[in-house]
């Protein structure tokens, strides 16, 4: 395997690493130190911890050895390294975190009547934590590895998959803890789903336009002259007029969003303008790959 390769690797496993002790941490700083919840095994752990007094730590890792197994026979090995690592992982550093908290060096967050302020932070400090961990091809295993099963020999869906585990898990908590911080654990994994996709689809992101137009190189002319954005002119056909026009493509900063707008309506009135969400753009006048 060329050296490149073996840094890449390490990176990634360094950064999973990194992920994981930021979840661990937000999970015994926030969630578990007010008895809120979590989606997944993770959360089947949580519930574990609050009902009998069991370590997340271990019945993470005890949870998702079967799923190692089911995943290796299914997906192979070499698909499974960094799902098993991350999940080892995050239980190991689940471990070091429960260890500093019964020695009291750290003191966890906790309120008896703020839970918005807590659950701000735990679906922020959780985001952060599982953003790195994906971004860097991890995950934390459980949830995602019955998901990753279901699509592949059931054809279904991995998101609702995900989500039916979620409302299972959630629902079942109702057992045990109050509805009031079921509905806060919704509004942390909310904030956490949006700080992973910050993370994952990077901060870069743009707006993409695509104008329809029959007037095409006169606006790109313009679009380059003016703001300075590359174009590209793609041919295209109206399926009812059978008219001939063409499609002015154009990615641009969020800011420049109005700017655009404004130049390709006055260049032609008739314009089509279709605006999309971009992510992650890498090129000239965005990040460099």
């Amino acid at each position: 395997m060329p050296q490149t390769t073996w840094l890449e690797n390490l990176r990634n496993l360094v950064m999973i690493a990194l992920g994981t002790a930021v979840y661990a941490f937000g999970l015994h700083y926030f969630v578990i130190s007010n008895k809120l919840m979590e989606g997944g095994l993770t959360g089947v752990a949580l519930l574990l911890n609050y009902a009998l007094g069991f370590p997340p730590s271990i019945t993470t890792l005890v949870l998702n050895i079967p799923l190692f197994l089911i995943g290796w026979k299914a997906f192979g090995g070499r698909s499974m390294l960094y799902t098993i690592f991350g999940t080892v992982s995050l239980s190991f550093f689940l471990w070091i975190v429960e260890r500093t908290i019964e020695r009291g060096w750290i003191v966890p967050f906790t309120t008896t009547q703020d839970f918005i302020l807590a659950t701000l932070y735990a679906g922020v400090t959780i985001g952060i934590g599982l953003g790195i961990v994906f971004r860097y091809g991890g995950t934390t295993g459980g949830a995602d590895i019955i998901a990753r099963i279901g699509y592949k020999h059931r054809g279904w869906s991995m998101g609702q998959i995900i989500l039916l585990i979620d409302i299972l898990v959630l629902g079942t908590s109702l057992l045990y803890i109050p509805k009031e911080k079921v509905l806060y654990t919704l509004v942390a994994v909310f904030i956490t789903s949006r700080i992973i996709d910050y993370i994952t689809e990077g901060a870069q992101s743009a707006k993409a336009f695509m104008i329809v137009t029959t007037i095409a190189e006169e606006m790109a002319d313009k679009i380059t002259a003016q703001m300075d954005r590359g174009v590209t002119i793609m041919p295209a056909r109206g399926a009812f007029s059978k008219q001939h026009k063409e499609i002015v493509y154009c990615v641009i900063s969020r800011s420049e969003v109005r700017t655009l707008q404004k130049l390709a309506l006055s260049i032609d009135p008739r314009a089509f303008i279709i605006i999309s969400d971009v992510h992650d753009v890498l090129g000239e006048g965005f990040k460099e790959a």
